[in-house]
């Protein structure tokens, strides 16, 4: 027997349509899970946007404010994909009002915002899942078991990159993500967090760091309305940029190993150039979102001149058989969200966290948080 489970979205910006889209389609995929989630409302506080996501996704029902939402007793989980410096707020409201909540990285502008929802989940008894999705690429989870499993030796060294283009405009219109108060970081919360969340799942835990950060793009216009995205403007107040564009950080991971973080939002002519390169005693893995289901994999005895080879992933790696019968066809962006949503309905019906968590969110930010405090003193710093 199938359980209904009423969901609500806070926040229907693209993240909020990804979600919702997600919801839509994971029964389609996961046809035993046992849960199916009924669109109950949408929240949103600017004018008209609940109305049109009601109207072509089939929320039931529209709120301007996402206390409507903590307050309805038709919902029982919540999609929090509002503004960074909402999610503390509604995070522990949504969860002391007995909701499942998946929210969206960063989970507020710190260390201490993110452990505030993990705690106020853990007292509720709710579960917790973390928009942490490029980890649910199957060719990751591939990466994953053959390091652990030794086929590329002890690991050395691994480089993690997160480049982007989509703040490199000048005229990009400066919104919440700019500001300290409400955006807190720039691009560690928004690309580096994803990325601290891959080398811990790939490598384990971080001991200590040292970090470089810098603005390239100092002012910016304020827009004069409603903005969604990352939308232009011309014409508005000049503002300043008061977090980082870029970010470069070196660690140290428990285990020995070293490792390179960097990440930046402002880089002409780079697309989501997200990846990572895992170098070991005896081999090395090698990831390009872009090429999301490919994974080089160099391995064997050779050691000098060791060619590496192109693995397609295929049934049997992740969660790649929800989705395609065979090896080497393609799957998407937002196919790692319908993983996610597919974790988040698994932890509610099992009552077991499945995916990331919470604390997986404090993790990040404490070394977001410390990435921080090191390009600020110029030293580095330990996670201990």
């Amino acid at each position: 027997m199938v359980d209904t489970l009423g969901v609500a979205v806070v926040g229907f910006g693209w993240m909020g349509r990804v979600h919702t889209q997600a919801y839509a389609r994971v029964a389609h995929h996961y046809p035993g899970l046992g849960l199916r989630p009924e669109l109950v409302t949408v929240a949103e506080e600017v004018p008209g946007r609940a109305e049109e996501a009601a109207a072509r996704f089939g929320f039931a029902s529209t709120a301007r404010d996402w206390r409507e939402v903590a307050a309805d007793p038709r919902v029982r989980a919540v999609s929090i994909t509002a503004p960074n410096f909402l999610h503390r707020e509604i995070g522990v409201a949504m969860a002391e009002a007995g909701k499942h909540i998946w929210i969206e990285k960063p989970v507020g502008l710190s260390a201490e915002d993110a452990r505030a929802v993990a705690d106020a989940v853990a007292k509720s008894g709710v579960q917790g899942t973390v928009g942490f999705n490029y980890r649910n690429a199957p060719a990751v989870a591939c990466a994953r078991e053959l390091i652990a499993s030794g086929e590329i030796g002890a690991v050395t060294h691994v480089r993690v990159r997160l480049f982007s283009d989509y703040a490199a405009h000048p005229l990009g219109a400066l919104t919440w993500r700019y500001e300290r108060e409400r955006g807190g970081s720039g691009v560690l919360g928004d690309l580096a967090s994803h990325g601290v969340d891959l080398a811990r799942f790939l490598l384990g835990d971080i001991a200590a760091l040292a970090a470089d950060t810098a603005v390239f793009i100092a002012e910016r216009a304020r827009p004069t309305g409603a903005t969604a995205g990352h939308a232009l403007a011309a014409g508005g107040e000049p503002g300043p940029v008061e977090n980082e564009d870029y970010v470069n950080c070196l660690l140290r991971f428990a285990s020995g190993a070293r490792g390179v973080l960097e990440a930046c939002r402002v880089s002409v002519g780079e697309q989501n150039n997200y990846g990572f390169e895992v170098h070991g005693t005896r081999g090395a893995v090698f990831w390009d979102f872009r090429r999301m289901g490919e994974l080089g994999v160099s391995r064997g005895d050779s050691y000098q001149d060791q060619p590496v080879s192109t693995l397609y992933v295929g049934p049997g790696h992740g969660d790649y058989e929800a989705f395609q019968p065979g090896a080497a066809s393609s799957m998407g962006y937002d196919d790692l969200k319908v993983v996610e949503a597919q974790h988040f309905l698994r932890s509610i019906a099992d009552g077991t966290a499945h995916g990331p968590t919470l604390e997986d969110a404090v993790r990040s930010a404490v070394a977001l948080d410390a990435m921080s405090r090191s390009a600020e003193s110029g030293a580095w710093v330990s996670l201990a």
